[in-house]
């Protein structure tokens, strides 16, 4: 098989490399690029058998799906578990097949998770702030409560939300969750319940869904007056699901009492790049960046050895099962 890489970084490098060692008859040409229409003319004339990326910009622009049909394209091999960055629409259109990597690593993010939300638990920003100002004085603002005290409520309960419950009860908590599907594998780990009633009880909020239309928004200026003022959200799944300006708006009217966020609908504009000084950076993001009850990460919650290299081998091995014929184990429904 023959297959264009876009997007790889050098730690991605190393997995194709390691892939085309052990498949020595796979060709796997690799680009720092993202797929767009400056660049999709790099799959021209080349007999590629599929593309394959790993962005943050969404690929809108129909003339990259009708081009790459014209090269003779018609898999596209997501290195990541959302879809969203894809025109579904120009996907049925062109007849598309895509694939994805659901199951790289859930434990990657579920750590993550728990990291973030033991920073926020221990007032993590306050006390390093304080510190940074030579204060190092315990302040009774800055005393925690312990975990197993905590209802940690996960809204989608997939691959991820499992291996975040399974973490926080194995650390004590009481952990509450929301999925359109229940597992009865879970049932050791947590209690199933209503969207709402997770909102309300949760001491801990966090949020491992995929992005469809219908969930754009889903954590808004109401269901934030609807969480204790004393809870925590976290977002290590898709930027929209929070609407960035309720949730600022909520920090600074005391309606929640910190968050940890992986990920913005905004962040096109912001992750993945470097600025020269912090005027260049968007107003969204000085205001929360200013809360010592915040923490911010640049859409890394996934990033681990482990996940990286999945990334790069389950997405070739559907590559590759399909130029054999065979059926993809991780196909998206379009």
């Amino acid at each position: 098989m023959k297959v264009l890489l876009y997007n790889i970084r050098p730690e991605g490098q190393d997995y194709a490399d390691e892939w085309m060692k052990n498949h020595p008859e796979d060709e796997l040409v690799t680009t720092p690029d993202d797929l767009t229409l400056d660049t999709v003319d790099m799959a021209k004339g080349q007999g590629y058998d599929a593309v394959s990326m790993q962005q943050v910009p969404n690929v809108v622009e129909e003339e990259i799906y009708r081009k790459l049909v014209d090269y003779g394209i018609h898999h596209i091999a997501l290195r990541t578990v959302g879809f969203d960055i894809l025109n579904m629409d120009y996907i049925k259109k062109y007849h598309f097949l895509v694939t994805h990597t659901p199951a790289y690593s859930p434990r990657a993010v579920a750590e993550n998770t728990l990291a973030s939300t033991m920073y926020l638990l221990r007032h993590y920003g306050k006390i390093l702030g304080n510190e940074r100002k030579c204060d190092f004085v315990r302040v009774s603002e800055e005393m925690s409560d312990e975990i197993y005290h905590k209802t940690v409520g996960i809204i989608g309960v997939g691959r991820i939300g499992s291996a975040v419950a399974e973490l926080f009860h194995a650390l004590g908590a009481t952990v509450i969750g929301n999925d359109l599907i229940t597992n009865a594998a879970n049932d050791a780990f947590l209690e199933y319940t209503d969207f709402d009633t997770v909102v309300r009880e949760a001491d801990i909020l966090t949020l491992h869904t995929p992005l469809e239309p219908y969930m754009v928004g889903m954590i808004g200026a109401e269901q934030f007056k609807m969480m204790k003022d004393t809870a925590f959200i976290v977002n290590q799944a898709r930027g929209p699901l929070i609407d960035t300006q309720a949730l600022i708006a909520a920090l600074k009217n005391h309606e929640i009492a910190g968050a940890a966020i992986d990920v913005f609908a905004e962040e096109t504009g912001l992750f993945m790049k470097r600025f020269d000084n912090e005027s260049q950076l968007p107003q969204f993001y000085r205001e929360l960046s200013a809360m010592d009850n915040v923490i911010i990460t640049p859409h890394s919650a996934f990033y681990t050895k482990t996940s990286v290299r999945n990334m790069v081998m389950h997405s070739m091995t559907d590559v590759k099962r399909v130029t054999e014929g065979k059926e993809p184990v991780y196909k998206v429904d379009c």
